[in-house]
């Protein structure tokens, strides 16, 4: 049973930084592009940064600079380091999973709020 559970969401101000976790289990994590989404009130949920199974990373061009992915393979785990934090950035973070090997598997963790308060 595949699991992803997120932490390290809160409430801070703007300019403040918080670093999100994301541990997996029950998958082969090193096969799974990692990535983080998020979806504020009343708003579809967006992609905010990817990380592949190689290490290659993409971002949203409004986290561009700020944010940070990263993924320990030995610890099953994803990072979101956010820096420079701004009210718009206010949402509940997803953790995503995926992989295509003939089927696409996808997974969702049970997200983590960061409210940003100006």
């Amino acid at each position: 049973q595949v699991q992803l559970v997120e932490s390290g969401g809160g409430l801070v101000q703007a300019g403040d930084s918080l670093r999100l976790s994301c541990a997996a289990s029950g998958l082969t994590f090193g096969l799974y592009t990692m990535g983080w989404y998020r979806q504020a009130p009343g708003k579809e949920r967006e992609l905010v940064a990817n990380i592949g199974s190689g290490g290659s990373t993409d971002y949203a061009d409004s986290v561009k600079g700020r944010f940070t992915i990263s993924r320990d393979n030995a610890k099953n785990t994803v990072y979101l380091q956010m820096n420079s934090l701004k009210p718009e950035d206010t949402a509940v973070y997803y953790c995503n999973a995926r992989r295509w090997g003939g089927v696409l598997e996808t997974y969702w963790g049970q997200g983590t709020q960061v409210t940003v308060s100006s």
